[in-house]
């Protein structure tokens, strides 16, 4: 039979003994006492928590009477423990799962130095003395040094609770009290009375001169003088949550989610979902999702700070091979494949060995290859570009990530860019999930971009960008000013990619595409338009205002009077490219609902 099933079963015919007890003694060989401790613990069936020092010892443990006994036995025959006080309770079951025997630095955590209760304490105000100062009406102030959490359940009539929610922050909170309050007198209490046995004689030290601590603290003044001048119930550390003055377990119990103390009217409150949620830490799914946001902000935050391309280092960028450039040698495929980059610095960079094979071998330029194939770019220490990492969650479900991108940044990897894109940002501020952006912005574009968070929701929403039933809307401020309010382009455009991966209008052979503008308003020698690409080629607003003689202002590479640019993506500080993903409507990858985003417009958007 296995320990926790004797326990449960003998509980059934006998019942449980709690005891809580603690002694500020100097104890040494505290290794030794542990592991005798864990052995005799086993060996009884009892269950709890023993807290070892070299400042005293604290427990809590549960067990069978005869059994509880015997630990007592046994502590009180160690050094200075022979005066060793608990205080008692029984229920019908454990109260504790299992048995530890901990070493820790402090039996109470506080952190502040030469507060040793062991050699000095404040004076002890007993709880049959308290109870008769309160039947008086004397004049006394009765401090709560337990942790907020705590004091809900129940505190003493007219009490001040010193407001921490760790004991750590004890101290602090001292310091915050009013000066009026350190002629006293104070009575200080919490649970069991450790707590005092280090918040008096610090108070003490801060000049407060009249202090005195709860003897045995709440537990024993319920054993000695029931509910008198209590309202409520005590906290306890235990599964019981709650005891009422005559120590017998309450109905309250603990919220799961954020370990708030719960009263059974707290308990039968809608927005108490047992294991997920209490009164105290429900959250509407929109409070759930700003919630999210923040901390996920704060992720961005810390990856782009600094940018993760900002320092040198060395880079193996992966060349697949496509299947137009099967057979071919791996210098005609990377001339085919990389048409930015010339057949001659090829031809170099493989005589230096920057060209590798999948098991990072270096291969020749003359290597005949094949479609699939794997190859490896390694590129030297260098530092990227800087761009804007201002990356803003627009909204996140356990499906669907919306963000506004800012610019310049680029999406994927490519060219000087690996670290320094949005893709790397998100999948470092989501690790360990990898983000699948659903569609692609420019560079140099701001705006709505849609991400999935799982490669399942993935296969739902990126079909519908490929099959044109997502509504998109674009804000484009363009240099000149069309002749009419409302227009179209059908200009087909180039499959090809040109030189630094331009597109231009193709003839026959180029894919159809069909953009819809419409004036928003003209100002000096600019227009600000509404566009609605109900097509998805690569550059599509950009190359259709360019082919009409109205270029995007701010464009570095489709120019005015049809000129072409050098530059692809902008450097930080130059003016922006006035084209901004301002909405966007789909199908939700979750449950198909028809959902709308709205990207918050630029400066140089905003109308009037």
């Amino acid at each position: 039979m296995g320990v926790g099933i004797g326990l449960a079963s003998r509980g059934r015919m006998e019942s449980i003994l709690n005891i809580a007890a603690y002694k500020f003694v100097s104890l040494q060989n505290l290794r030794v006492l542990r592991l005798r401790l864990q052995g005799l613990c086993q060996k009884w069936e009892l269950r709890g928590t023993i807290l070892l020092s070299p400042e005293g010892i604290n427990l809590f443990v549960a067990g069978v009477p005869h059994q509880i006994e015997r630990l007592l036995a046994e502590l009180r025959s160690w050094p200075g423990l022979a005066d060793l006080e608990a205080k008692f309770s029984e229920t019908d079951h454990a109260p504790f799962t299992r048995m530890l025997v901990r070493i820790k630095r402090e039996i109470i955590a506080f952190g502040v130095e030469g507060i040793r209760p062991a050699e000095r304490t404040s004076p002890k105000l007993s709880p049959r003395e308290l109870k008769r100062w309160l039947d008086e009406g004397r004049r006394v102030t009765l401090l709560d040094t337990r942790n907020d959490y705590e004091v809900k359940l129940g505190t003493f009539e007219n009490a001040l609770p010193i407001g921490i929610d760790h004991f750590r922050k004890f101290p602090e909170a001292v310091r915050k009290l009013p000066d009026r309050m350190k002629e006293g007198p104070i009575v200080m209490f919490c649970t069991g009375g450790i707590r005092c046995e280090k918040a008096g004689p610090f108070m003490e030290r801060e000049g407060f001169k009249n202090v005195f601590q709860l003897e045995g603290g709440i537990l024993k003044y319920f054993e000695e003088c029931g509910g008198a001048h209590y309202a409520g119930e005590c906290f306890v550390f235990d599964q019981r949550t709650g005891v009422d003055p005559g120590l017998h377990e309450t109905e309250s119990t603990t919220c799961h989610a954020c370990q708030s103390p719960l009263t059974a009217e707290e308990q039968r409150d809608i927005r108490h979902v047992p294991g997920k949620s209490c009164v105290y830490c429900f959250k509407t799914p929109a409070e759930q999702m700003a919630r999210n946001i923040l901390r996920r902000h704060e992720l961005i935050r810390r990856v782009v700070t600094p940018l993760p391309g900002s320092q040198p280092y060395e880079n193996l960028r992966p060349l697949n091979v496509p299947s137009r450039c099967d057979g071919q040698t791996l210098l005609e495929a990377l001339t085919c494949a990389v048409r930015s980059v010339s057949a001659s610095e090829w031809e170099a960079r493989c005589a230096r060995g920057l060209l590798l094979d999948a098991a990072h071998h270096p291969v020749a330029s003359d290597r005949v290859v094949r479609s699939g194939e794997r190859y490896y770019h390694l590129q030297s220490m260098q530092a990227e570009p800087a761009v804007n990492g201002r990356v803003e969650i627009l909204h996140e479900d356990e499906a669907l990530i919306v963000l506004n991108k800012p610019a310049p940044l680029p999406m994927h990897a490519g060219g000087r860019f690996n670290r320094n894109t949005l893709h790397h940002i998100l999948n470092r501020a989501y690790h360990p999930q990898k983000p699948r952006p659903a569609h692609r912005l420019d560079a140099n574009t701001t705006g709505l971009v849609l991400v999935t968070r799982t490669r399942h929701f993935a296969a739902r929403l990126q079909p519908q960008f490929e099959k044109g039933e997502v509504d998109k809307v674009y804000m484009v401020r363009v240099v000149g000013h069309p002749t009419g309010d409302a227009f179209v382009c059908e200009a087909p455009i180039s499959l090809e990619a040109g030189e630094n991966g331009t597109r231009c209008v193709a003839g026959e052979g180029g894919l159809p595409a069909r953009t819809e503008f419409r004036v928003m308003g003209r100002e000096g020698g600019t227009t600000l338009l509404e566009a609605r690409p109900l097509t998805g080629r690569t550059n599509q607003i950009r190359v259709h205002l360019w082919q009409l003689g109205l270029p995007v202002l701010g464009d570095p590479t489709y120019l005015p009077d049809g000129a072409m640019g050098e530059v692809q993506t902008l450097a930080v500080e130059n003016p922006p490219m006035c084209l901004h993903a301002w909405k966007l409507a789909c199908r939700h990858p979750l449950d198909g609902r028809r959902v709308e985003f709205t990207a918050p417009l630029p400066a140089w958007a905003r109308i009037g």
